[in-house]
């Protein structure tokens, strides 16, 4: 059995075009990192997507962040094509149909000084449900970049940097699955 000292845990600012799967496949996130040692990706960011996502070989951490049940937020930087709509920031607030089932309520807020970029955040992970949501209202996305998880957030890290989880950062991680 592993003891914590031989588990990794990253921050990864995933660009655009990248896509999360250990496939091996063009551009896949493994050969992106190029990590020494083999890490999995913990959840998944699509293709056109870019921000963080989290890097591990602990298998229990990855569930418990990846879990539904659990609920932990994910926050989210969204530029559209269009100026934001109050029916839109309402629909998404109180959970809305995408076709493939309702969303939770959502915690949405418009960015100041800006009309067509919003924070949300979420404690779902429906595939592309923030996509799914801006296209019920006829939206394009131009960018939609994942800011943060739970407590580790993007920061200042480049576009394809990693970093090493701080000791404060994984403290208050694991602190969280204690309350479950």
């Amino acid at each position: 059995m592993k003891t914590p000292n031989n588990f990794i845990y990253l921050a990864y600012n995933k660009p655009v075009g990248i896509v999360c799967t250990t496939e091996k496949i063009e551009g896949n996130i493994i050969d992106a990192i190029q990590y020494p040692k083999r890490i999995l990706p913990v959840g998944r960011l699509d293709k056109a997507s870019e921000g963080l996502i989290l890097m591990t070989n602990d298998g229990a951490i990855m569930n418990k962040i990846t879990h539904p049940e659990f609920e932990h937020e994910k926050e989210y930087v969204v530029t559209l094509n269009l100026p934001l709509m109050t029916r839109f920031t309402k629909a998404v607030a109180e959970g809305m149909d995408i076709g493939i089932g309702v969303t939770n309520p959502c915690k949405i807020t418009s960015e100041p000084g800006s009309r067509r970029i919003f924070r949300i955040i979420l404690k779902q992970g429906i595939n592309r449900q923030i996509r799914r949501m801006c296209n019920v209202f006829g939206y394009q996305v131009l960018k939609l970049q994942r800011v943060r998880i739970m407590n580790i957030t993007l920061g200042k890290l480049k576009v394809g940097g990693w970093r090493h989880l701080t000791e404060e950062e994984k403290t208050e991680l694991f602190a969280s699955f204690a309350k479950h």
